[in-house]
């Protein structure tokens, strides 16, 4: 045995070629295995778990697979966005979790040096900006900025959901998370002179020209300079014309929503639907209907909205992304507090707060407490709304996301003003201000200069700020703004014995809340009209004609005996939507009984 000049097999040394090439296949391996992990529970876990497991995935693969450590960091940024953390945010946008940026300076260190941080509450939920001294006109609004080629990006975004990932990842086409949503991001502000955003993070992070200006964009405005982020994202969007990967159209949509294009974002999201579909991939069906019925809220379609919402939670429980389905459950109790339907806000906010505060969603409980409190508003109850914003809407921690705060500012003030609580109010309408000076929100200006009128203590300062917000609301459009500021002008007009204008302004706020299904809206005009001394055009002189195209279904369903859940199936509605109808057709009528109504639509019909 002493001659035996056999050799002992040995694995390779690490220093060797073979040896390194078996180190990299390893970290490769186990990166693609912690990128699907993460990814996994992006739409169907812990969104904080997942950024943690997604910055480990794009360390692991940086080396060998730089485009799908591209991909990983791009989704690890979405689930910082979702869970309200603008911090981890910045920092995974500027790959600083890994390595630091070219000038050792990143965005999230500019954000904490011009007094960011300090507005970051518990649980990650932050105020973006805090300053922005605005030009005003001559209304005492905010003036927006009028340079066309310098447009400023929207207030409003909605952040794509990741697909359930593959085997192995392609490229960097990993599409974004479902709690990046419908957001409003206040303007740079303080007056200060702008620097340059910070530089990118390492070199590997960022070679697809497509979601490097994506992320170039995002890191722009978290880290208060929409200035520079307005090229970047115009570029995804000339970039997406020639796309038919549903998962850059979905950027390309968040991309719009941001810069304010809600058409364009429609577009985007309506091309992403419609390569979903001839995928036939659920989790991507799902996410384009997100965006749909997002673009449709802010658009002020509401009852489109909810349609795409509703096929939206079929598709993302059909794919097992219950993130996805919470962030529709917010959008259809946010359309339903528009018609006033209390039961079903609180069915649909119940739904989504399941999720979003097991998982951490932070967006999405926002909008569903949001909601809540509008239909509050609704229904007469000012002090409950008032309760419920303000921890959404002042400093601490306790804020709603960072992005969504905003959007809920107007709803607040009008219900701390009725319920007689106005000081509370007066802080966040500087907010609104810096907002409505920002220019991308079209509502914003109206709503801004409808809250000052809400708080003015001259009655001519008061006058003159509604008259302002409805000639800017004939701006930009929306039944429903509009008639809430008509009803609230009519309102303290008829306190102030102005009858004849009051009736004149509550008689238009009724048509603009029945012509977007605003029930509760339109019960509360309906009894401000009543102690003015007007009979309204909804009162039971005006019959059947009165009521809305759904009212009319219900009642003529009644009258034939059909009992509310048989009506409920023949309208493939809840019974619960049902009965809340039949009530108004009720008062609308004057009526108290089935037998009642049958009587009068008989009588009609002939």
């Amino acid at each position: 045995m002493t001659g035996d000049s056999s050799r002992v097999r040995t694995a390779p040394r690490v220093g060797s070629r073979n040896g390194r090439d078996a180190a990299r296949s390893a970290a490769e391996d186990r990166g693609r295995v912690e990128l699907a992990r993460g990814r996994r529970q992006l739409f169907d876990g812990p969104v904080g778990d997942a950024r943690e497991t997604l910055l480990l995935a794009a360390t692991l693969l940086a080396a060998d697979a730089p485009e799908t450590a591209e991909a990983a960091h791009l989704s690890a940024a979405d689930a910082a966005w979702a869970s309200g953390d603008v911090v981890a945010c910045l920092t995974t946008l500027d790959g600083t979790d890994t390595a630091g940026p070219a000038d050792g300076r990143t965005a999230a260190k500019v954000f904490a040096d011009e007094g960011g941080a300090s507005a970051v509450g518990e649980g990650g939920a932050s105020r973006v900006a805090e300053g922005g001294a605005s030009t005003t006109d001559e209304g005492g609004v905010p003036a927006a900025p009028r340079d066309a080629d310098h447009r400023p990006p929207s207030g409003v975004m909605r952040g794509p959901e990741a697909s359930p990932p593959p085997p192995v990842a392609r490229g960097t086409d990993s599409p974004p998370p479902s709690g990046a949503a419908h957001l409003t991001l206040p303007p740079a502000g303080g007056g200060q002179p702008e620097r340059s955003a910070p530089g990118p993070g390492p070199g590997w992070w960022g070679r697809d020209p497509f979601f490097r200006d994506y992320r170039d964009g995002m890191r722009a405005l978290l880290a208060r300079r929409p200035e520079q982020a307005a090229g970047p994202l115009r570029r995804v969007l000339d970039r997406a014309r020639r796309e038919d990967r549903p998962e850059r159209l979905l950027r390309a949509a968040a991309a719009a929503l941001l810069l304010g294009d809600v058409h364009a974002a429609r577009t985007a999201g309506a091309r992403a639907l419609a390569a979903a579909r001839t995928t036939e991939s659920a989790a991507f069906e799902a996410r384009a209907l997100e965006y749909l019925a997002y673009g449709e809220l802010r658009a002020g379609r509401h009852a489109q909205a909810r349609a795409h919402a509703e096929e939206g939670v079929r598709a993302a429980l059909l794919a097992g992304h219950r993130n996805t389905a919470a962030s529709h459950h917010a959008m259809l109790a946010l359309a339903a507090s528009i018609e006033g339907d209390t039961a079903a806000v609180a069915g649909y906010a119940s739904a989504a707060l399941a999720t979003a505060r097991r998982h951490g969603l932070a967006q999405a409980a926002t909008l569903a407490e949001w909601a809540t409190a509008r239909a509050d508003l609704a229904r007469g109850r000012p002090l409950d709304a008032a309760d419920r914003l303000g921890p959404l809407v002042g400093p601490g921690p306790r804020r709603g996301h960072f992005a969504v705060w905003m959007l809920a500012v107007p709803c607040f003030v009008e219900a701390a003003v009725l319920a007689g609580q106005p000081e509370d109010a007066r802080g966040v309408v500087a907010d609104l201000a810096r907002w409505a000076a920002f220019g991308a929100d079209p509502h914003a200006p109206a709503q801004h200069a409808r809250c000052r009128a809400l708080l003015a203590a001259d009655d001519r300062e008061a006058d003159d700020l509604y008259l302002r917000a409805l000639a800017l609301h004939d701006e930009s459009g929306g039944d429903f703004e509009r008639a809430r500021t008509e009803l609230l002008y009519g309102r303290w007009l008829r306190r102030r014995r102005r009858l004849r204008e009051a009736r004149s302004r509550l008689g238009a706020a009724l048509v603009g809340f029945d012509r977007c299904g605003a029930g509760a809206w339109a019960d509360q005009t309906r009894g401000e009209l009543r102690a003015n001394g007007a009979v309204s055009g909804k009162e039971p002189i005006a019959g059947l004609s009165g009521l809305t195209p759904q009212q009319l279904r219900i009642a003529r369903h009644v009258a034939e005996g059909a009992t509310n859940r048989e009506v409920a199936q023949r309208l493939a509605v809840s019974t619960r939507t049902v009965d809340y109808h039949l009530r108004n057709v009720f008062a609308a009528l004057g009526v108290r009984s089935r037998m009642e109504l049958a009587r009068m639509v008989d009588q009609e019909q002939r």
